[in-house]
């Protein structure tokens, strides 16, 4: 039972789930701790891809309640005592998340700094809103980091020598600067929509390969290139031994070769099976 997050099951094996805080949809320890929840439901074989999005006009996690991190940092003995296990706990949840076996999309509806933006980050693919909204990580400007998971993701990302600039500065930027700096894939006039639409084009394709996609690109990241080739092969074996896989070749070698081209540009809906 959630009660800052509302789910919508599609027939197509998409969910979407709509974050709900007002008035300012600030994320907090509920809701972070809804969300983990519903990521171990999302692991279900029903379930083919996500969006997570915001249910507030302009917004769509604007940042971390900064009352909930203040009212923490003004008890000092109780910081110290609790060490790194606030951080500790969210960054797990994103993990788990960016480990889904199965693509997450995330509709920046609006206002995305900071803890928002950070969740945004453990998304596969971002799609923002066009309009006069911000994001970023604003967190220097009160004195304290990016501490779920800012510094690593973005630096990932966009690379240390951009990342450090960023958040160093405690930037926040437009759509379209964030699409220019490779922050977000697009920005659209509605981000919930055009999120549905990839989701629902996602759910049609063979969900071992989106699943062992995210594991070799995410794991290798990691690793050395030799150690990230290791993990690329393993993954290519484990589609490879899939009905999908030969479903879905057996299909294209049966096109025409003249209608190939079209057929990998909006591949049929088969009856793919699942892992």
């Amino acid at each position: 039972m959630t009660t800052l997050w509302t789910i919508d099951r599609g027939d197509d094996g998409v969910v979407v789930a709509t974050y709900h805080n007002p008035p300012m949809n600030y994320f907090c320890a509920q809701g972070a701790q809804e969300l983990m929840g519903l990521i171990e439901q999302w692991k279900s074989p029903q379930v083919r891809a996500v969006v997570l999005t915001g249910a507030i006009a302009g917004k769509f996690i604007t940042h971390y309640s900064v009352e909930e991190l203040e009212a923490l940092a003004s008890d000092e003995a109780a910081m110290r005592a609790a060490g790194t296990s606030l951080t500790d706990g969210y960054h797990a949840m994103l993990l788990t998340l960016r480990d889904l076996p199965k693509p997450v999309i995330v509709a920046m509806n609006g206002d995305t700094m900071g803890g928002g933006f950070e969740l945004s980050l453990a998304c596969d693919i971002r799609i923002a809103a066009r309009g006069d909204h911000r994001i970023g990580l604003p967190e220097a400007k009160l004195g304290i980091l990016p501490g779920g998971s800012g510094t690593q993701r973005l630096s990932r990302l966009i690379g240390a020598g951009r990342a450090i600039e960023f958040i160093l500065r405690g930037r926040v930027v437009r759509p379209e600067d964030a699409l220019a700096l490779g922050l977000v894939h697009e920005v659209v006039d509605d981000a919930a929509a055009r999120a549905r639409v990839i989701a629902a084009e996602l759910a049609q394709l063979p969900p071992v390969s989106l699943r062992e996609i995210k594991r070799a690109v995410y794991q290798g990241i990691d690793h050395s290139l030799a150690e990230g080739l290791a993990i690329e092969s393993q993954a290519f074996l484990a589609t490879m031994l899939t009905e999908d896989a030969r479903t879905a070749m057996r299909a294209y070698v049966a096109e025409p070769l003249d209608r190939r081209r079209s057929f990998l540009e909006r591949p049929p809906a088969l009856p793919y099976r699942g892992a």
